[in-house]
């Protein structure tokens, strides 16, 4: 479900320190119920997956259309990530997250791990048309458990990185976005279930 960008904007994550210049584009809640110390296994989650193997339909064709474009036009050359043509993130982190545990490595998608915390995550990906953050969280749902959050930051690069995302939103609103859900929901049942069956299965 799409939330107001008062959900990401009014709780204390660190990434307001780091990503200024950087525009909210969206704020999500995560269809990924748990508990307190669920944190980690969502976390791998999103580093292990692969939205094109994994998703169907119009979602596939949209992920499969968008990487075969970049592999034509170069929108995702090496050249072009973050700490090349673009400084990192890294380069503004305190000093308490630069020293800390950035976070997993990805699998499959072209972002980079910043910063984890307990209950934050911030990845970063570069390309031709934009410098982008995904932020994780990790919040109470008001109710007494805990849900996922996600919020997307972007830096577009000049009028054609602008263009580009502006003629890709409503693609990602209405057409990746709803399935990708449903898809991190079904997984998430899946990846909890057998994490509370393997810690109540004695040693």
């Amino acid at each position: 479900m799409k939330l107001p960008d008062s959900e990401h904007t009014s709780r204390p994550w660190r990434i307001h320190e780091i990503a200024a210049g950087f525009r909210l584009e969206d704020v999500w809640a995560l269809p990924t119920p748990g508990e307190r110390d669920d944190f980690p296994l969502l976390v791998e989650g999103f580093a292990t997956s692969d939205p094109t193997a994994e998703s169907s339909g119009v979602a596939h064709a949209l992920w499969v259309i968008r990487w075969k474009l970049g592999e034509i036009f170069g929108l995702d050359d090496t050249d072009d990530g973050a700490g090349k043509r673009i400084p990192t993130l890294r380069d503004r982190l305190p000093e308490d997250l630069r020293n800390g545990w950035r976070g997993p490595e990805f699998d499959s998608l072209p972002f980079e791990s910043l910063y984890l915390l307990e209950d934050e995550w911030a990845a970063e990906v570069a390309n031709r048309t934009m410098h982008g953050v995904m932020h994780i969280s990790w919040v109470p749902d008001g109710s007494g458990g805990w849900r996922g959050q996600m919020a997307v930051l972007v830096k577009p690069n000049g009028l054609f990185g602008k263009a580009y995302m502006a003629a890709i939103r409503p693609f990602r609103h209405r057409l990746v976005y709803p399935p990708l859900m449903r898809r991190l929901g079904q997984q998430w049942r899946r990846r909890l279930g057998e994490a509370r069956e393997a810690a109540a299965t004695p040693a």
